[in-house]
């Protein structure tokens, strides 16, 4: 009986040596090193790749699309059309999983897809709506969008319904919107577009593309 005891207690203290030992180590010490790597090597991406202005003030992060809305004009009426702020470039559509009311830069709490098939009725009227409204939002007096000029993006949204980009074709399209509203040259604004594209992901990856944000943060800063 005695030497059963012993070998039970000599088993409990060696589990539990082992799990102070693991606990230190795998609780402590391995997410210390991590973090001091993390920040170390890649501080921006670490903290959530946070986006400032040029006062320091964090604007968003460039993972996470955000909308270019005008204020209601009846804040208490959840039935008044959202209107665009036609002064900044727009992102893609959000049309997703439920509403938000804790970023209300953007229309989503929930990431998804709009879950509807290509003949779906509803989502037919989306698009025709959505191509017709850029037609008519990014048409100046000197510059005429055409119907088949709009890109799939800016009338269709992403498969997570947050995409912070958007194609060179949608940015270059908004271009002359863009400038009148701002008073800013067409050209400049232009090499606004150019310099925030970024190409494929290690030359084959992915599509070129415009991060929205980036591309807004470098607008307000010329305007």
């Amino acid at each position: 009986m005695n030497t059963s005891l012993k070998n039970t207690a000599r088993l409990l203290g060696a589990g539990l040596r082992a799990l102070l030992v693991l606990s230190v180590v795998c609780g402590v010490l391995y997410p210390l090193a991590v973090t001091g790597v993390a920040q170390a090597l890649f501080s921006g991406k670490a903290n959530g790749s946070e986006i400032s202005d040029e006062s320091g003030r964090t604007v968003g992060s460039s993972l996470i699309g955000q909308t270019y809305d005008l204020p209601k004009r009846n804040p208490d009426d959840p039935d008044e059309a959202v209107r665009p702020d036609l002064r900044w470039f727009q992102p893609r559509p959000s049309n997703g999983l439920g509403g938000n009311s804790v970023n209300l830069r953007y229309s989503l709490i929930l990431s998804g897809a709009t879950n509807r098939a290509a003949d779906n009725a509803e989502l037919i009227t989306w698009v025709t709506e959505a191509k017709a409204a850029v037609v008519a939002d990014n048409s100046t007096p000197d510059h005429k969008v055409l119907p088949q000029d709009v890109p799939a993006d800016a009338v269709t949204s992403s498969g997570s319904g947050l995409d912070p980009d958007i194609s060179p074709a949608y940015a270059e399209l908004q271009v002359h919107r863009v400038a009148e509203r701002n008073g800013l040259p067409v050209h400049r604004v232009a090499e606004l577009v150019d310099e925030h594209t970024e190409g494929r992901t290690l030359g084959f990856m992915g599509e070129p593309r415009v991060n929205v944000l980036e591309l807004n943060n470098a607008l307000k800063a010329v305007r």
